[in-house]
């Protein structure tokens, strides 16, 4: 009787229709990821035929797979985005077809002979498909777009941003509007505005920049009592005012929604705003005069902002610094840097001091602070890499990045003050479920630490200070910054987690970021006494839709357990959202190009380094392998696990770390290797290494820590035959790359990457 009911439910639910996206995989079968969020739906090869990756299809659960997952039949292909496919013109026995970039179409695109237009063998072209794929047929296409030879300068770039959707053309009427702007300040412009030109505001970047947001001053003030010694500083923070140019709703304004953000690569900048304004009129640059909104504030001692005030001004920058200069003039007042800019030096030397007391708020505050080393790639004039060299981050960077936080907060508090709408950068605490498994990770290590149920930024900070000096401080912080959340563009305040503030936002680049943009017209409007009204946006695309569901879901987990109703929003405060959501979106899809090209530039250049052996550090672990960062190019491939040697490795999750059964071996984020460039796959952006157990040493330390010793002449045995072993693969790699034979390919792995932020282009990377 309850067999029979349990087969009748089960039955019911394979009955049921479930829409959702296709993802697919380079190996050729596919995955459905459910608009409902629960669990993705396993397609198998002969489903994936029919679809490409991307469709919205609905599909039925007919069986489970070897491994346990739902696996699903397609019924239907609800729709078919206009994405385009980018891809190799290639002609194998007379026919013409396009070899997708983006594996995970797993199918090539035929295409007539009439539908080539100019493209020729080997060029990388846009395909428009013009009848879909069949069971028994491929997809058909024709050429829109020659992009140019594969190995051409800045080519990687190219695909990228139409792979990925990033708009990279203006449209014609905000060329127009851009070209219909002055060059300079108009006097008509100034009125209304505070006279700052005679402030000695100063920008401070980095060597290569081109646009400048943000300028800043410092001076001692009398911030408490009424004495007349100074004790506190009054800072000012002078950003671009964008906003004045740039009109709710105009043609850039319409475009700048449209990008929600620059996006950065090796060489080359995607721009949010047409170059008159980003580079021109709205950046400030030194010794002309510029529009600017200011957040002038006081700071004590203890680096607490008791008062502040906003207001639009009128600034001349007085000297336009680079990090490294500033960084000398503070380490030496007397040096030869110090001597040409000798009337900035007093300037400098009260934002350091300034810069210390907020610091000390900071550390009171408990922020979480993890050092991390970020790394920029330096490209020749062909765009290829010359060197991958570590980013230096020096206090010239923590100044302007303290004194920006503080002009954010204060723009978070008079949004709040203001009783307005508004968008707000809320980073949030991990999810019960990243909380349980980084306790368990604790507990496993044996660290001693443990973690509150709700807990607060100063418990991880305390952690990390704490294990600072151990052998395996980078494997801990590492689980201690995956376990937090990605921050989130909303407009609902729920403060941010990791710098444990209340109330946080951006205000500070609106150059480059929508969200600081829309934060300055509402800046604007409660000082005008009147309120902002959000433009009608576009309907929500592919894109941020996914991360809704996503937000959902972890919002879902975290009430699990309680008794809380899902906040209903006015219909203003759903529009406010939707931007928030768009604007975090793409914030993601321009993280997600940048990986992908220095992806390629990497391949690129490891290409020339086949069966070459490096030091490397574990950067992530897996059950198929072991992710290595190279010590001196800074570079992660994968040691798949095959590679490991002859015995069974059991992935322990909690640990994260692969055991070896019989010899103990184990291999953990942190643990110092030797490893062999053995392939480069430059479609896939991954690259392969080897093992290379010099001596037997890894082996050894294993079996001592198991109390078991090895005798000296089986180790030399052992160890005699890995170095032949080696020398013979590294003369085959060799040979490979001298003859451009195509690597193998196994299952694709992600590239680690960084990526371009606030000031000291911070990077900050992510497996996917």
């Amino acid at each position: 009787m309850y067999q029979v009911k349990t087969r009748m439910e089960a039955t019911s639910g394979l009955l049921d229709e479930i829409e959702g996206t296709v993802q697919g995989h380079r190996d050729g079968h596919g995955f459905v990821s459910r608009d409902d969020g629960e669990a993705d739906i396993y397609l198998p090869p002969n489903e994936m035929r029919a679809v490409l990756h991307r469709d919205r299809v609905k599909v039925r659960v007919v069986r489970q797979d070897r491994r346990g997952r739902p696996e699903g039949r397609v019924l239907e292909i609800v729709e078919r985005p206009p994405h385009p496919i980018i891809g190799r013109l290639l002609n194998e026995g007379g026919i013409w077809l396009v070899a997708p970039e983006d594996k995970r179409y797993g199918q090539d695109v035929l295409i007539p002979k009439p539908a080539i237009g100019q493209a020729r063998t080997g060029q990388v072209v846009v395909v428009e498909l013009t009848e879909p794929p069949a069971l028994y047929g491929q997809p058909v296409g024709r050429v829109k777009e020659v992009l140019g030879e594969v190995d051409d300068p800045g080519m990687e770039i190219e695909i990228a941003v139409r792979k990925y959707g990033v708009p990279h053309e203006f449209s014609e009427a905000a060329i127009a509007q851009a070209r219909a702007l002055p060059d300079h300040v108009l006097p008509a412009d100034k009125k209304g505005r505070v006279d700052l030109t005679d402030v000695p505001l100063v920008t401070i970047d980095g060597e290569d920049a081109r646009d400048f947001d943000d300028a800043v001053y410092c001076e001692p003030a009398v911030v408490a009592g009424r004495g007349r010694k100074p004790n506190g500083w009054r800072l000012l923070v002078a950003i671009a005012d964008v906003s004045h140019y740039v009109k709710t709703g105009s043609p850039i304004d319409v475009d700048a929604y449209d990008r929600a953000t620059s996006v950065y690569f090796p060489r080359r900048v995607i721009p949010m705003l047409p170059e008159k304004l980003s580079n021109g009129l709205c950046s400030l640059n030194p010794e002309v005069e510029r529009l600017c909104m200011v957040c002038d504030m006081l700071v004590t001692a203890q680096g607490e902002v008791t008062a502040y005030q906003f207001y639009p001004a009128v600034m001349f920058s007085h000297a336009r610094f680079t990090y490294t200069e500033v960084a000398a003039i503070l380490a030496n007042t007397r040096g030869p840097e110090a001597a040409r800019r000798k009337e900035r030096v007093q300037d400098l030397i009260h934002l350091h001091d300034v810069f210390r007391a907020l610091l000390k708020a900071r550390q009171a505050r408990g922020a979480v602070d993890f050092e991390t080393t970020e790394t920029q790639i330096v490209c020749d004039d062909n765009g290829r890499i010359e060197r991958i060299e570590p980013r230096t981050r020096n206090d010239a960077h923590k100044l302007i990045e303290e004194a920006m936080l503080a002009a954010n907060v204060c723009a978070a508090d008079f949004l709040l003050q203001g009783k307005q709408p508004g968008i707000y950068r809320v980073h949030e605490g991990p999810t019960p479920e990243k909380l349980d498994l980084l306790q368990g990770y604790l507990k496993a290590m044996g660290l001693g630490y443990s973690l509150s149920e709700d807990p607060h930024p100063r418990e991880f900070q305390r952690i990390a200070e704490a294990t600072q000096e151990r052998p395996d401080a980078e494997q801990i912080h590492m689980m201690l910054l995956r376990s937090m959340s990605q921050a989130i563009y909303t407009p609902v305040n729920s403060g941010h987690f990791g710098l444990a503030f209340e109330a946080y936002t951006h205000f500070t680049s609106p150059i480059r970021r929508y969200p600081d943009l829309l934060v300055h017209r509402v800046i604007k409007a409660i000082l005008d006494g009147h309120k902002y009204q959000l433009p009608k946006l576009p309907t929500p695309g592919e894109a941020h839709e996914k991360l809704s569901k996503r937000l959902q879901k972890n919002s879902a987990a975290r009430n699990r357990g309680n008794d809380q109703r899902p906040v209903r929003h006015t219909a203003e405060l759903q529009a406010w959202e939707a931007a928030g959501l768009h604007c975090s979106a793409n914030e993601r899809r321009a993280d997600e190009a940048s990986r992908d090209v220095e992806a390629w530039l990497k391949c690129k250049y490891m290409r020339e380094h086949l069966g070459e052996e490096y030091s490397g550090t574990v950067s992530g672990v897996a059950s198929f392998g072991l992710f290595v960062t190279l010590q001196e190019l800074y570079v992660e491939g994968l040691v798949h696990i095959t590679e490991l040697g002859g015995e069974y490795f059991r992935f322990d999750e909690l640990r994260q770390e692969l055991r070896g059964e019989r010899t103990g071996i184990r291999y953990a984020i942190g643990t110092k290797v030797r490893v062999q460039v053995s392939r480069v796959d430059l479609d896939a952006r991954k690259i392969d290494f080897r093992l290379v157990d010099e001596d037997g040493a890894l082996l050894a330390r294993a079996l001592r820590d198991k109390g078991m010793t090895p005798s000296p002449a089986k180790a030399a045995k052992k160890a005699a035959r890995k170095q032949r072993q080696g020398d013979e693969a590294g003369a085959a790699a060799a040979l490979q790359a001298r003859q451009g034979g195509k690597a193998a390919k196994i299952a694709r792995h992600a590239q680690g990457a960084r990526k371009p932020g606030d000031k000291s282009a911070k990077k900050g990377r992510s497996r996917r």
